[in-house]
């Protein structure tokens, strides 16, 4: 069931969103050649309990960390290591939620490594990009499927593929709610999109095909054929005026 929220709660999500960005801007502040994803990581979760929040993916189904960050050919749910150290060129997604007030913000970004190939920063750039052109159809009275069609139609002009095992979600007390928001489909079908939903919309786009493959570990996500992954996500809130971007940071303005 679709949950519309109150403006209350709205208020609350508003906060967990901005401790969501704040944690984001530590982590990006910090990416260079010779940091681990561990040091990354705690530096997210010492940002979030900072401000009066929890971080909501530590402990989630047994998850062991506070973010997820995934580099390269991973997709998403990298686990951070003390071991796996970024290295020049490598691309590195990050994705952060924080609950606060029992209600929860998520975000993610790809980021590159230092100097990195100019195709992996066109990769990183129609990922973001997909998201917007998707906003666009986040309005009252449009469907869901107007925002999955629009990001897959996007990235597909541009070469890449969209990942279809994993979509985004509805967001609130929950950080998993209905609907689903996948990446693909056909416009003008799924729910109707309605004030004071609020979702986590979030392109996850490989270079090469949209295959993956699950880790013996039950969560690190990779592409089955190696080309490189990024990912881009927010959490939307649909006012009466349109699309407000409740995890929207210093880079989005």
């Amino acid at each position: 069931m679709i949950h519309i929220k109150s403006m209350k709660e709205i208020e609350v999500m508003k906060k967990a969103g901005a401790i969501t960005a704040y944690a984001h801007k530590v982590a990006r502040q910090m990416i260079r050649p010779g940091i681990s994803t561990s040091e990354l990581d705690l530096a997210i979760q010492q940002a979030i309990v900072q401000h009066g929040a929890t971080p909501s993916f530590l402990d989630y189904r047994g998850y062991p960390a506070s973010s997820c960050i995934s580099l390269n050919d991973t997709i998403i749910h990298g686990i951070p290591s003390k071991n796996e150290i970024l290295q020049e060129g490598d691309i590195v997604s990050i994705d952060i939620g924080a609950c606060f007030d029992g209600y929860h913000g998520d975000a993610a970004r790809t980021y590159g490594v230092g100097q990195i190939d100019p195709q992996h920063q066109k990769l990183i750039d129609v990922t973001r990009q997909s998201f917007f052109e998707g906003l666009a159809h986040v309005r009252e009275g449009h469907r869901l499927g107007d925002v999955s069609q629009t990001i897959q139609r996007y990235v597909e002009q541009n070469q890449m593929s969209v990942v279809r095992m994993f979509t985004g979600h509805g967001i609130g007390k929950e950080l998993h709610e209905d609907p689903a928001v996948p990446n693909y489909g056909t416009a003008g079908r799924g729910p109707k999109l309605e004030p004071n939903m609020v979702l986590a919309i979030e392109p996850m786009v490989n270079l090469g095909s949209h295959h993956v493959k699950v880790l013996d570990d039950e969560w690190t996500v990779k592409t089955t054929d190696g080309s490189l992954s990024a990912h881009y996500e927010h959490t939307v809130w649909i006012s009466p005026d349109g699309p407000v971007l409740l995890t929207a940071g210093d880079e989005d303005e």
